[in-house]
């Protein structure tokens, strides 16, 4: 990578380089693991160094072995038991040397031409003993422009062997699978029959048909130590010739371009599935808050008609109250009764017992049985929401996640649902009913004192019944007995009884819309509150929800725009492989 570009090749590495910048800016935007960070920025730093080609595969699968052929000189141990403890570097070098770097990696130099341009790792085996060797085998991955992954031809793709391929295929990784030890087949084919299983189940795990090429490493070996007529067995000549075609200096090219913009798309692709799962979280918790505002709605209409009929209930006795006034009224004043109506004291006593009656008794008892339905819906309310946040609860508690923990997006929300429903909680388990509904009621009392005009706060719904019918009875008597004095009052007295009846129906209207104004205020009051209170509950969870959606709306549609920029770019470098200048 340090030689001389064209003008393309320039261009291919300019685009990469500007949009592994973006996407390294965004992924530290997002909260993006350190490790994922760490592995961007290694991938994005070995565009200036050597090609790196990593050998891994089982131990005993012949990964040493194989590179000693490769390089044709014996500079690693083999063995049947793991042999490679960590990982080891070989680089060009005038001698053959071994040393340890201050990362714990070992680097090997030897004067091959290969490794002029090439750099080839060694791993410890997938399968070691020691679970820390594949850490570093792991880690080092994302650093690989190249993969050879060796299996043994008596034990092909393992279960070891499929995970690791796993790993690697998420990396977006170039890969060619060696099939070592090929020389244990005497037939031609039991070896392609070996060859073909290896390439469907690749083909099954990585979604495409990698090169499969077969080689015996050890007959190699011995043919370039002096017995070479066992070269053409070992198959090795292929091999070579498949590396020189991939490791010239613009396949190199695109390789090493392609590893850091694998990565990149590797990663992009992770966390827009991390965006995507956090959004359905969201998705759910906005239809929860749509379900809890759609209950409010109705609950709202549910409390409109039941006042509505509550109420008429109430007016029903006023409307009783004065059907019998009407009665009273055509059976008292009349000329039959004159004597009675002499004396005031009696007719209203007699209106109060037949007219007004227990009518401000019932129509405080209607109106007590409108607040205290009024208090229980709006406890019913609060147990219902209560329920609805702690369903939500159990299924976030429950709920398994695809996607690794970034940030504190999840821990954020469980707390936050939390308060919501202890709130909740706390407000359903302190509702004290007959203090909300006595808290109603002494304000009904005063909006309907206060419009009638009947004294205050301490004059009950009932004593405004009472006097607003009872000063009929007192006008009209009145007027009737000054009558009856003066000697006229037979004559008036049909008169003074449509008056009555009249006045009687203005004092009942009067009292009802006094009453319907005051209550329906109240109810209205109270209804908003109650409404008030529970947005204010879930206010801070559904604020929440808006502003998390919008962040992950947002990353999904950045890091999808990066991922399809990044395969765009892969594809324009394999279709248009860039020159090197010569």
């Amino acid at each position: 990578m340090l030689r001389v570009l064209d003008a393309a090749s320039e261009a291919h590495l300019a685009d990469a380089r500007e949009l592994l910048a973006t996407l390294s800016r965004t992924l530290t935007e997002f909260g993006a693991l350190a490790s994922d960070q760490a592995a961007l920025a290694t991938s994005v730093r070995q565009l200036d160094e050597l090609f790196i080609l990593v050998v891994v595969g089982e131990f005993n699968s012949g990964k040493s072995a194989f590179i000693n052929a490769l390089l044709g000189l014996d500079l690693l141990q083999e063995g049947v038991t793991p042999t490679t403890a960590q990982i080891q570097v070989l680089k060009y070098g005038d001698a053959v040397t071994r040393g340890t770097g201050a990362d714990g990696i070992r680097i090997v130099t030897a004067p091959v031409e290969l490794l002029r341009d090439v750099n080839v790792v060694d791993t410890p085996g997938t399968n070691a003993i020691l679970r820390e060797h594949e850490r570093l085998t792991t880690d080092f991955v994302p650093r690989s422009d190249l993969v050879v992954f060796i299996t043994a031809a008596d034990r092909p793709f393992t279960e070891t062997e499929r995970l690791f391929l796993t790993a690697i295929r998420d990396w977006g990784k170039k890969i060619v699978i060696v099939v070592n030890k090929v020389d244990i087949f005497s037939a031609d084919a039991e070896r392609e029959e070996v060859l073909a299983f290896v390439r469907t189940a690749a083909r099954k795990l990585l979604g495409l048909t990698p090169d499969v090429l077969p080689v015996s490493a050890r007959l190699a070996q011995r043919a370039k130590h002096g017995e070479p007529s066992l070269w053409g067995a070992s198959r090795f000549a292929a091999l070579e010739e498949y590396l020189r075609d991939t490791l010239d200096a613009r396949s190199r090219f695109r390789l090493k371009v392609a590893n850091p913009l694998g990565v990149g798309l590797a990663l992009t692709t992770k966390y827009a599935s991390i965006a995507s799962e956090r959004l359905a979280l969201m998705d759910d918790d906005r239809q929860l808050l749509g379900d809890i505002e759609r209950q409010l709605a109705v609950y709202r209409e549910d409390l409109e008609r039941g006042f509505e009929l509550r109420m008429a209930a109430a007016e029903k006795e006023l409307a009783d109250m004065e059907a019998r006034g009407h009665r009273f009224f055509e059976d008292t004043l009349r000329i039959g009764r004159v004597v009675d109506l002499l004396n005031r004291a009696r007719v209203q006593k007699e209106f109060e017992e037949k007219v007004v009656a227990d009518a401000p008794v019932r129509v405080e008892r209607r109106v007590t049985e409108l607040i205290d339905w009024l208090v229980d819906q709006d406890f019913r309310q609060w147990q219902a929401v209560t329920s609805r946040l702690l369903a939500r609860q159990r299924q976030h508690a429950s709920r398994v996640l695809g996607a690794p923990e970034i940030g504190d997006f999840h821990d954020g929300r469980s707390r936050l649902m939390d308060s919501v429903g202890r709130e909740a909680q706390r407000v359903v388990d302190t509702y004290d009913k007959r203090r909300e509904s006595e808290l109603i009621a002494d304000q009904a009392r005063v909006a309907v004192a206060t419009a009638a005009a009947a004294g205050g706060a301490a004059v009950g719904l009932g004593t405004v019944v009472t006097v607003a019918a009872t000063t009929v009875a007192a006008d009209v008597t009145g007027l009737l007995l000054a009558s009856l004095v003066l000697g006229i009052g037979f004559l008036i007295i049909p008169a003074r009884r449509r008056r009555a009846k009249a006045t009687l129906e203005e004092k009942v209207a009067a009292l009802r819309v006094q009453l319907i104004a005051a209550l329906r205020s109240e109810f209205n009051r109270a209804r908003e509150q109650s409404g008030h209170r529970l947005s204010d509950a879930v206010a801070p969870y559904a604020r929440f929800v808006r502003a998390e959606e919008r962040r992950w709306n947002e990353a999904h549609a950045t890091l999808d725009h990066l991922g399809q920029e990044t395969a765009a770019l892969l594809k324009r470098l394999e279709e248009n492989p860039a020159e090197l200048r010569r």
